[in-house]
């Protein structure tokens, strides 16, 4: 049943009663009523807006007019609603047609600016790498230009295929190897056996931890530090080699990159930071040496002292001459300076590629590691293979020699490290590592009093006991690079995990 109000007739939108006649009012209609006689219309006594009470009921609906109630008038309001929605419909139809034709127009655009996009980031790629391999080129103009026009001087241009004697180790060169070794001796004579006050103790040692991590030194899309090297006059320097065929120095204590440098077309496997210039060395698969300077942020020096891959790099005490090995069998002696071979010497009744090679610290000697598991000790100034050190299998992935001149360490690809007495040519200590373990780096401190061995992990040794003070884990690919800082107050490592780690207290 519809309320009704008694002043209209008709369904109230807002219903109230009235308490004095209990009729039903519209609310509108009865507060005029009462601002006019504040009197109740139905029976004249007094009445006002606050004793109006409220009906709550649903929305009422209201009846239909009476011309809506004949047949043709509701086919009418049907039909008239019927056009209403198709021509609502026809609107809709229209508005998504051209929502479409937007949206493809969008998309057409946007695969085109995609393209364009990709096509300038090739073309900025081409220009760095032609760029990168320019800038080298111009540098070596005039060295790669002596030996061509001086055939006399037999090798001096590096051609990979010159192998002789008398290359260049002249009497003034051998006479300079001597007179170093010579002071450096002296030196190490007169330190003794005493240790660096400032060396960190093996109970300070053991409680190294993760300092700082930097992953972004390297390309993400070829993943892979492959070496590591400090700068000796200034620890806070970090130079990398990449996967990525980029050579990097990195400053630790700013957190920032240094220098970039971009000319190898393969990865770089070995690099070395010169010991008081600005100048730092690397090697690559690519079968060259590249010398650069980081002020410069560019390649000075090309050594081409190989026909395959350079595997090894060790610089000589005078910071003047490199030591490289490679595939092809050979250890070649080459001057920074100029970029020239002095010496280029295989082992031919060996007939195998060379893995490593490391100076001894006086710089008269030298060891490389090779495919078939030996380790070979040369005579620098007699070009010739003083001593042979089997006992490994696998090919030999690292050595070392430590500060005090007397041990060898060196690790294969058979889970082991072995130390070697140079005095009586033998091994007393061979290190057992777990199953699988893969060796790929080996550094002594710089006073020889800690081994530590990159690989699976990173495990620190103390030398004399050979006992492990120190095991990290921290990274989640192989480790490729370990090095001191000074007076080991602190470790740094790097790995195919694209990071660089510093461990201290």
């Amino acid at each position: 049943m519809s309320l009704v109000c008694a002043i209209s007739n008709e369904v109230p939108e807002h219903p109230c009663v009235s308490p004095v006649s209990s009729q039903v009012f519209e609310r509108r209609l009865i507060e005029k009523y009462i601002a006019e006689n504040g009197t109740d219309p139905m029976n004249g006594q007094p009445l006002s807006e606050e004793q109006l009470v409220d009906i709550k009921v649903s929305h009422p609906i209201r009846p239909k007019a009476p011309s809506a109630t004949s047949i043709p008038a509701i086919l009418k309001s049907l039909q008239d609603e019927w056009d209403a929605v198709m021509l609502h419909s026809f609107t809709l139809r229209q508005q998504l047609q051209t929502t479409r034709q937007e949206l493809s127009h969008a998309l057409y655009q946007h695969d085109a600016a995609c393209r364009v996009i990709a096509r300038l980031t090739k073309e900025v790629t081409a220009a760095r790498e032609a760029l990168a391999t320019l800038k080298p080129q111009a540098g070596l103009v005039a060295p790669q230009a002596i030996p061509t026009s001086q055939p006399t001087a037999a090798g001096a241009g590096g051609e990979p295929m010159e192998i002789s004697e008398q290359v260049g180790m002249t009497p003034e060169i051998i006479q300079k190897l001597q007179d170093k070794a010579t002071i450096l001796t002296t030196e190490r004579k007169k330190r003794g056996k005493t240790v660096p006050e400032e060396l960190i103790r093996a109970e300070d040692l053991s409680k190294y931890r993760q300092v700082a991590s930097h992953a972004g030194l390297h390309s993400a899309s070829v993943p892979g530090i492959l070496a590591l090297d400090l700068c000796p006059s200034d620890t806070n320097k970090v130079l990398t080699g990449g996967a990525d065929k980029n050579v990097v120095v990195f400053d630790k204590s700013d957190e920032q990159i240094v220098a970039t440098l971009k000319g190898h077309t393969k990865k770089v496997t070995s690099v070395i930071y010169h010991p008081s210039q600005s100048v730092v060395f690397s090697a690559s698969p690519d079968s060259t040496i590249r010398v650069w300077s980081v002020a410069g942020g560019n390649c000075v020096q090309v050594v081409r002292a190989h026909e395959g891959g350079v595997t090894g790099l060790s610089l000589h005490a005078t910071g003047d001459y490199l030591l490289s090995s490679s595939e092809d069998q050979y250890w070649a002696f080459s001057d920074i300076q100029t970029g020239r071979v002095l010496t280029k010497v295989t082992d031919e009744s060996a007939g195998c590629a060379l893995t490593c090679a490391q100076f001894h610290p006086d710089g008269l000697i030298f060891g490389t590691g090779t495919a078939d598991s030996q380790i070979k000790i040369w005579d620098l100034k007699e070009r010739t293979n003083v001593a042979n050190f089997p006992g490994h299998s696998g090919p030999v992935t690292s050595i070392a020699f430590s500060e005090n001149g007397y041990y060898l360490a060196t690790g294969a690809q058979d889970s082991s490290i072995k130390l070697w007495d140079l005095r009586k040519l033998k091994n007393f200590k061979t290190i057992t590592l777990d199953n699988n373990y893969e060796v790929k780096s080996l550094v002594f401190d710089q006073s020889g009093t800690y081994l530590a061995v990159g690989g699976s992990d990173i495990r620190v040794y103390i030398c004399k006991q050979w006992s492990e003070v120190l095991n990290f884990t921290n990274h989640t690919g192989l480790v490729t690079g370990v090095a001191f800082g000074e007076n080991a107050q602190f470790l740094t490592s790097a790995g195919m995990d694209r990071s660089l780690k510093v461990y201290s207290l």
